[in-house]
């Protein structure tokens, strides 16, 4: 496989972080470059990224959100391809290389993610099939095998764990970063690739335990309230026609605002990686050691 740029976010939730990249190192072909973006972390999860080998690692004073944390790890990114995963979910055997499969199947699809349990329901399991942590793995293994090569083209993929090529970013830009601290950035990100003509592919024989809100749970915050504050810059940036808690109680359809939009127009669509600079930050660099 080509070179892989893993892009994690932290802030706090050292436990959840150890888990993921202990499940990486387990079930993972092929090589990877290790971008970890930290923000603001006291709990000793900063101390944990220094102790690991070749980790780029990138750490913030104040907390940036998921969507500007991420547009500073794509930048360090050197890799030709992008996996954006979150650090609490626990990836299974052959899990990059299914997706590998699944992103090569039509050169047209931009971004490809796996199914789950705590996800939204576009790329979620039945409940009475969510396996405990102690049969994940065999359910995962009997997940590809009954699953082998099969998934279906999303209307908007969940930003828990996204792989794609980085030209897409030449293409789109990164994440808006008007979503903070976290919601809806992803929402937006898969409209975008939408618009630009490429396609969205939710590979279902690729199953990753994800904790589900673990960042807000581990750092208290108010998951609900910052939910409902990011789908009202949703709908005012797309016009969705619901107020924000119709959206964020029972949805809406992402494919009519690609039907509006039917042409990418970058002044309009395309997001600048850099964002804010108002925010300290350190980047420590392995190759530069």
């Amino acid at each position: 496989m080509p070179l892989t740029s893993i892009v994690m976010l932290t802030r706090n939730g050292l436990n959840l972080t150890r888990r993921c990249v202990d499940s990486v190192k387990l079930h993972t072909e092929g090589p990877l470059e290790w971008i970890a973006v930290d923000n603001g972390s006291d709990d000793g999860t900063l101390e944990f990224w220094h102790s690991m080998d070749n980790v780029k690692l990138i750490a913030n004073e104040d907390n940036r959100g998921f969507a500007a944390g991420t547009n500073q790890g794509m930048m360090e990114a050197s890799g030709d391809y992008i996996l954006l995963l979150n650090n609490d979910t626990v990836v299974t055997p052959h899990w990059l290389s299914s997706l590998y499969a699944a992103l090569f199947r039509d050169p047209n699809i931009g971004i490809v993610g796996p199914v789950s349990n705590h996800v939204a329901p576009i790329q979620r399991v039945p409940f009475e099939e969510w396996p405990a942590p102690e049969n994940l793995e065999a359910y995962a293994a009997k997940r590809q095998k009954e699953w082998a090569g099969s998934g279906f083209y999303a209307h908007k993929l969940i930003g828990f764990c996204m792989l794609f090529h980085r030209s897409l970013l030449d293409r789109i830009g990164g994440f808006d970063e008007r979503f903070f601290p976290g919601n809806y950035e992803d929402d937006d990100f898969s409209i975008r690739t939408r618009i630009s003509g490429k396609r969205l592919w939710v590979a279902q024989d690729v199953f990753i335990h994800h904790e589900g809100q673990g960042t807000f749970a581990s750092n208290r915050l108010d998951y609900k309230r910052s939910s409902l504050a990011n789908a009202e810059k949703f709908r005012d940036k797309w016009s969705t026609g619901l107020s924000a808690p119709e959206m964020d109680c029972l949805g809406y359809n992402p494919s009519d605002i690609v039907a509006r939009e039917p042409f990418f127009i970058p002044k309009k669509h395309f997001v600048p990686l850099g964002g804010s600079t108002a925010f300290k930050t350190k980047i420590t660099d392995p190759t530069e050691s």
